[in-house]
């Protein structure tokens, strides 16, 4: 039962994180993924500081906060002059520096680390349950259940305005798409998924499972739904292959479902610059003929 939940807990991830991931890939805000990763802390942080309580749901409103307060700074920081990289790399360092600060002042006799923000481990979500609606399930699987189902939620209510924000935003705002909120909207998302994914995964690592599946998707996708599919399979293979890898070799569960990640992005690139060639080789072919 509790290699079942591990798995589940893999797969929630690989699913829940590649939805999310395509919008980043799309909107070229890979790097804002990291920088919302690591300044969760800091939202996470202060929900516990403000509530006294580890509770997951105050834990997803400060990494929401958090979230569009990275999103705000960086495009503050940006639309001032400054260049894109440097805004995300001062506004990334600043929160988190301040997130680290918080926990050696004000809670550092609570079990909230940064070793365990940071890197997870998802051989202890079986032990952590809640019991809600008299089914008791692991703390993290509700949590990305829940994330699963707000993700969802906004695809289906934005997904035009998203697809029309995301490939011009001068044309969507000259027609009344609100653009500033559906950008933060998903900077929301992209903090809930961040939070939700830390407890098994880490922050670190799951920016892996943010990006890595949608950019191996987008290798080969003809339309954006595609994209979707693809990513959320991607996501999906690499969590189950990465477990039972990591069970086979006894090393890290999330470390490898991460190193999966890149394993598959590395065999659809390859076996893709493969058939370009063997295409280009056999037209060469049939045109000297």
């Amino acid at each position: 039962m509790i290699e079942f939940w591990v798995v589940v807990t893999g797969l929630l991830v690989g699913i829940t994180c590649g939805i999310a991931g395509v919008f980043l890939i799309l909107r070229k805000m890979s790097m804002i993924a990291d920088a919302i990763s690591h300044t969760v802390l800091f939202g996470i942080v202060m929900a516990f500081i403000i509530t006294q309580t580890l509770n997951g749901f105050w834990m997803l409103v400060g990494a929401a906060i958090a979230g569009i307060l990275t999103a705000y700074l960086v495009q503050l920081l940006h639309s001032s002059g400054i260049q894109e990289d440097a805004a995300i790399g001062v506004v990334f360092t600043s929160l988190f520096a301040a997130g680290v600060l918080l926990i050696t002042l004000f809670a550092g006799n609570v079990h909230l680390d940064v070793e365990h923000v940071l890197m997870g481990e998802i051989a202890f979500v079986p032990w952590d349950r809640w019991t809600l609606f008299a089914v008791t399930m692991p703390k993290a699987v509700w949590m990305l259940l829940l994330v699963l189902l707000i993700n969802i939620a906004f695809l289906l209510l934005f997904f035009k305005e998203m697809k029309l924000a995301t490939f011009d935003p001068v044309y969507a705002a000259s027609i009344g798409i609100p653009v500033v909120f559906l950008h933060y909207g998903f900077m929301t998302s992209i903090s809930f998924t961040t939070v939700a994914a830390f407890d098994s995964v880490g922050a670190i690592l799951v920016v892996a499972m943010l990006i890595g599946p949608s950019a191996t998707a987008y290798l080969f996708s003809k339309t954006i739904k595609q994209m979707f599919i693809f990513s959320m399979l991607f996501g999906a293979a690499a969590s189950i292959v990465g477990y039972y890898l990591a069970k086979y070799w006894d090393t890290s569960i999330a470390g490898m479902m991460a190193a999966t990640v890149g394993l598959l992005f590395v065999v659809t690139l390859c076996s893709q610059k493969i058939i370009e060639h063997r295409r280009k080789t056999l037209v060469s072919k049939l045109e000297s003929m």
